[in-house]
């Protein structure tokens, strides 16, 4: 039998991990997706879609499944899978590896303003009526109808059902990467006066930082949870030679 390895997915990591593992050919690979996204990119190795059941429910998962390998290359917020990971592949006794990608910097120019969550957020709104990018995902902006003074513009990958609950909202679907041109124009067409964002890291979205930057705004950037403990990576190379150098001390 070839060993079995649980990529837990959702990010670009995690396709092209996807990608690399199905070109070696040596492995049999399930990719684990939440399910949030409706019409997720296709990819080259089966893939599965919901939860586990928490901790004990992927801990069973990966005796019945006889997983030799676990890779976390979930979204660096996808706080609670990765502590699920975590758990259960301590108690499985398999090894697990975090891809997670570097968080960004500021740059000179930048206004960055960091906050603990979205409560936090609203507070830094302030009372003042503004035009708000939420570029959160669409877990997250129900909780700024504490603060439905705003007006807000809200794109993500799927349509947010039911809508969000604040008074003025534009929603927008739309799939990264987006180009600097891109965000601009969708910055000064919708006269946004303020950004709200997480941390997320990669390419994908940082360009409405930089046009954020070149207009003076105001970016309030939501903390990155803290990471389990867990050995991590930062790249795609440095992923697949852990799981070479795991496979290789299991004899597998």
């Amino acid at each position: 039998m070839r060993p079995h390895l649980l990529l837990l997915g959702g990010t670009t990591e995690a396709r092209l991990l996807a990608e690399a593992l199905a070109a070696r050919g040596d492995l049999d690979v399930t990719l684990s997706l939440a399910g949030r996204t409706q019409r997720p990119v296709a990819m080259p190795v089966p893939v599965r879609v919901g939860g586990f059941g928490g901790a004990e429910g992927l801990e069973a998962w990966l005796r019945e499944h006889r997983v030799a390998a676990l890779l976390d290359a979930t979204h660096p917020y996808a706080a609670r899978i990765s502590a699920h990971a975590a758990l259960a592949a301590r108690r499985a006794g398999v090894p697990l590896l975090c891809l997670a990608r570097p968080a960004w910097v500021p740059e000179a120019g930048d206004d960055w303003r960091p906050v603990a969550d979205v409560a936090a957020a609203c507070a830094a709104l302030g009372a003042a009526p503004r035009r708000v990018f939420l570029a959160l995902g669409r877990q997250e902006v129900a909780g700024f109808a504490m603060a439905p003074q705003h007006r807000y513009l809200i794109r993500s990958v799927d349509p947010i059902t039911p809508p969000p609950p604040m008074p003025e909202v534009t929603c927008l679907t739309a799939r990264g990467p987006f180009t600097l041109e891109d965000e601009a124009r969708l910055l000064d067409a919708h006269g946004i006066e303020v950004i709200v964002c997480k941390n997320s890291g990669g390419t994908a979205s940082h360009a409405k930082l930089v046009a954020a930057r070149a207009r003076g705004l105001p970016v309030l950037v939501l903390q990155r949870p803290a990471p389990p403990d867990a050995p991590r990576v930062t790249n795609v190379q440095a992923a697949l030679d852990w799981l070479s150098h795991a496979l290789n001390l299991r004899g597998v």
